[in-house]
């Protein structure tokens, strides 16, 4: 697999560490066409005799296992059946023949506003998503002000979500989600709805996750990214498993590129992001020094381990962030 930089490895895979298990799963969807009074007249006349539409084998006898810890990104070009298995795992959509199952707490975000009511608030709506991940009352309460904080909609919680843009939806189904604390995190490619600067702090979310060692998994056409949050990549096509191997290869596979050509350039990415990051602490704990004060930095789970937020001279997190 893929080594990621700000993970631990040493993860051993057993039977009891299979997060979600994915046992050749079939899914038809049924393609009805649009008809003519007269031309379904004439069908019911004739005996019904074929069929007025047509059927398409999403997913074709697929089968794999995630363990706990796991990242994995489900890839794919367009109508490859990433996004259906993604919604298999998810429990939205069930399969034709075949098993899906999982045996941890699950949270993700599979499409825009999923588990909202549009006749509800912000806040209420807040309370229903949470309820429908999993959490309590006194849980949500606890959190309610980080997840608004983070969806920075706070002016608008009180207004009915009808009225969201699909913006102002991610921001505040993403902050639900990931303040669920799941044990295995789902994620479709909703993310790209966002604007550059909230796309960056769930990213920055979604790789405190993998630090803390929760399993992932990810459907994204953005294969910079897939590399830098995904250990393992699974490559659909026609609805068929044909590579399942690290993020690097499956990224390899999908531009026809030499398998070492990418992991030299995925290296040399991640070398320049880690070192201008470092020159930026660097720079601001001078800036500080100069002040006559302490620099704490903004916890980064590239640079810093999860425990250094228990100890404040370490590491501060924004709230919000």
């Amino acid at each position: 697999m893929t080594a990621l930089p700000f993970k631990k490895p040493g993860a051993v895979f057993t039977e009891d560490s299979v997060a979600i298990r994915v046992d050749h799963v079939v899914k038809w969807f049924t393609l009805r066409h649009t008809r003519s009074i007269k031309e379904a007249v004439l069908w019911i006349l004739r005996g019904r005799k074929n069929d007025l539409s047509d059927k398409f084998k999403a997913l074709d006898d697929i089968t794999f296992d995630i363990h706990d810890g796991e990242t994995v990104a489900l890839l794919g070009f367009n109508g490859s059946g990433k996004s259906t298995s993604l919604k298999m795992i998810s429990g939205v959509m069930h399969p034709d023949s075949g098993s899906v199952g999982t045996r941890r707490k699950v949270a993700g975000l599979i499409e825009v506003g999923a588990g909202f009511h549009p006749d509800l608030s912000g806040r209420d709506n807040v309370y229903l998503n949470g309820a429908i991940l999993g959490m309590d009352k006194e849980e949500i309460d606890a959190k309610f002000d980080e997840i608004v904080a983070f969806s920075e909609i706070g002016e608008f919680i009180d207004t009915q979500v009808k009225f969201y843009s699909s913006g102002m939806y991610l921001r505040l189904a993403f902050a639900v989600a990931i303040h669920t604390d799941p044990e295995v995190f789902l994620v479709d490619e909703i993310l790209s709805v966002g604007d550059e600067p909230f796309q960056k702090k769930c990213i920055r979310r979604i790789k405190d996750l993998v630090r803390r060692g929760k399993t992932l998994v990810v459907v994204s056409h953005d294969l910079d990214l897939i590399m830098d949050i995904c250990e393992r990549g699974i490559v659909l096509e026609h609805g068929k498993i044909v590579f399942d191997g690290s993020s690097v290869g499956a990224v390899a596979m999908l531009r026809d590129r030499p398998v070492e050509e990418v992991q030299r350039e995925q290296n040399e990415r991640v070398e320049r992001r880690l070192h201008w990051k470092r020159v930026d602490r660097e720079k601001a704990a001078e800036e500080a020094a100069e002040r006559g004060e302490a620099y704490v930095p903004e916890y980064d789970p590239e640079l810093d381990d999860p425990a250094d937020l228990d100890d404040p001279s370490k590491v501060r997190r924004t709230k919000g962030l």
